[in-house]
């Protein structure tokens, strides 16, 4: 039971009588007649622990779009239940409102809708919803919770597929630039074309030439079904937040962007999500399919308290592919100390691999390097200098072992990350 403001105010009128006549009994005798009239009113109102509920919610939504969830509410006894109703969605569903008036008289139904804008990425959830339902008088109110789950998957929101238009023209220039200059062993037929002075005498097709009477060279272009691997640290460095985006949020957006280019480009794309253990996989996905079975996995994954296996890795790139690939490893070099794991397997990567290492830099950091106001601020810019010199530190042993290194802010990351791919297919390294 729940009482109302009326009840409560018709309480608080029992004053009057009280002082007007002055005798206790007064008091006890308004009570009575409060407890008789609330009583009566909760007999009346309609019953809602007889209320049916039903759900319409979309499948997916990306993070920060705007969805309408629907919920039937069906009243098959014979009394009206009037009252309010509350859906207890997740606040990180970012419900507009959960509580609703309702009106539904018996043997009829009502469509209650919520509009929900997540802010988290993940699966949403709505487990009960509470109905109140008050009387005539509107002095108290029979309530009961009853079952209605819900799952709203919230998909990462791939801002970065904005970049995507300039950097496919930039390989379609590289593909087409290159199909005429790269010749000889692993590369691919593209076409047949007349022979110009300069062309070496290697490329030219003897049988075209004798069915066209006249020389005919082949044109090559660079081979297709290349291999890339995609390996997201899932561990505790990617928990931090930088720009208010955990640092695997923008794995995820540069994984988005690079599958997304890669797959346009006739490459094989692999992603897995690994701390101590495989968070999730997409293997054997091309095209449209790849991206949708990416944004599916990576939605509910969120960062382990734990260490990063990095022992593991190399015999997990080696059950994902034998021959040589682009592996990238998408993790923090903030720190020497936290990176002494990556460090140690990089020679087995790079052995046979091209391994890029792409870590997401806090902007906040080199602003602290500016700032000489006070003196907290000169000693808040030491140590941002300081962070930024073990950074260097790990990206120069990076690149000394043989690996690549990708730094930027949250929203410069992705594009920095396509960028290297671009350039590393433009100098043969792929």
């Amino acid at each position: 039971m729940a009482v109302s403001g009326r009840f409560v105010l018709l309480v608080a009128l029992g004053i009057v009588p009280l002082v007007l006549i002055g005798e206790p009994w007064v008091l006890g005798g308004w009570m009575l007649v409060v407890a008789a009239l609330t009583a009566l009113d909760l007999g009346v109102a309609g019953s809602p622990r007889q209320i049916e509920l039903s759900r319409t919610v979309p499948a997916r939504v990306r993070l920060g779009e705007t969805v309408q969830a629907t919920l039937v509410v069906t009243n098959p006894g014979s009394r009206r239940v009037t009252g309010v109703l509350r859906d207890a969605w997740q606040p990180s569903a970012g419900a507009v409102s959960t509580r609703s008036r309702i009106s539904i008289p018996g043997g009829e139904r009502r469509a209650v809708t919520t509009t929900l804008t997540p802010f988290r990425r993940g699966e949403r959830r709505a487990v009960h919803v509470t109905v109140r339902s008050f009387g005539p008088l509107g002095l108290a109110a029979r309530q009961a919770t009853l079952s209605a789950p819900a799952t709203l998957r919230v998909l990462p929101p791939f801002d970065s597929r904005k970049h995507l238009p300039s950097r496919l023209a930039r390989l379609r220039e590289l593909d087409g630039r290159t199909s005429v200059m790269i010749r000889g062993q692993g590369t691919e037929f593209d076409s047949l074309r007349e022979y110009v002075r300069g062309d070496d005498v290697r490329s030219i097709d003897w049988r075209a030439t004798a069915r066209r009477n006249d020389l005919v060279v082949r044109t090559w272009r660079p081979e297709r079904d290349r291999r890339v691997v995609i390996v997201i640290d899932s561990g505790r460095t990617s928990a931090a937040r930088i720009d208010n985006e955990p640092r695997i949020d923008t794995a995820y957006e540069s994984a988005l962007l690079l599958a997304a280019l890669a797959s346009r480009a006739g490459d094989r794309v692999d992603v897995v999500i690994y701390d101590r253990r495989v968070r999730g996989r997409v293997q054997g996905a091309t095209g449209a399919d790849l991206l949708s079975r990416l944004v599916d996995t990576m939605a509910p994954v969120d960062p382990e308290l734990i260490e990063m296996d990095w022992a593991a890795v190399p015999a997990l790139v080696r059950s994902i592919t034998s021959q040589h690939s682009l592996v990238v490893l998408a993790t923090s070099i903030d720190a020497p100390g936290a990176s002494r794991g990556l460090l140690a397997v990089l020679p087995q990567l790079t052995r046979k691999h091209t391994v890029v290492v792409a870590s997401v830099t806090d902007p906040s950091v080199l602003a602290a390097t500016l700032d000489r106001s006070d003196r907290s601020a000169v000693y808040r810019a030491a140590a941002a200098e300081r962070a930024l010199l073990d950074g260097a530190r790990v990206s120069a042993a990076v690149r000394q072992l043989g690996g690549e290194v990708v730094t930027g802010a949250p929203a410069d990351l992705p594009p920095a990350l396509a960028d290297t791919y671009i350039a590393l297919k433009a100098a043969g390294r792929l």
